[in-house]
């Protein structure tokens, strides 16, 4: 955590190991509102005592990082090509045995998933990955790793996605 003052507002960032007694034992000046930098996971009660310090406040993403966006592939990927993107990776085409997508956000593939996907590459495991046939040895997401039984055929669109501490790979439903 730094705290630093500017002519229009204090400025604090949270890198994500703070306690909200330390938020509590802040010794703020009066009448400057709080810009929050967040650049990392920060618990609920610590932002819960942030609220509780009764000044206005305004949460920036963090400084110098660009904005993860999606990244739209529109071909096949081949064996020994690699994609990795910060946020989410989108395949209009296949992932053929052998070629690697790693996305910081989700992997969706609108063709066959047969090489490996990774996504939640940054440790989310919040994320998902959907294909229009999911027939991949090796899935992963966040820090969690899956492996296909030998004699599984793809069924149609699926998703995989992290349920009590394992990957789950269910039918993707028409909503």
């Amino acid at each position: 955590m730094r705290l630093r003052a500017s002519p229009k507002a204090l400025a604090l960032r949270l890198d994500g190991g703070e306690t909200p007694e330390e938020i509590q034992n802040l010794k703020l000046p009066e009448d400057l509102p709080l810009e929050v930098e967040v650049a990392g996971p920060v618990p609920g009660d610590v932002l819960q005592a942030l609220l509780e310090l009764g000044r206005p406040l305004t949460l920036i993403p963090p400084r110098n990082r660009l904005p993860a966006g999606t990244l739209v592939l529109s071909k096949t990927l081949r064996s020994g090509e690699r994609v990795e993107h910060p946020g989410t990776v989108v395949v209009l085409g296949d992932v053929n045995p052998g070629a690697e997508v790693v996305a910081g956000g989700d992997v969706i593939v609108v063709g066959k998933l047969r090489g490996l996907a990774h996504a939640g590459a940054g440790g989310d495991e919040e994320r998902f990955i959907f294909a229009l046939e999911l027939a991949a040895k090796q899935v992963r997401i966040g820090p969690h790793l899956a492996q296909a039984p030998e004699d599984l055929d793809a069924r149609g669109p699926e998703i995989a996605r992290v349920q009590e501490g394992r990957i789950v790979v269910e039918p993707a439903k028409k909503r």
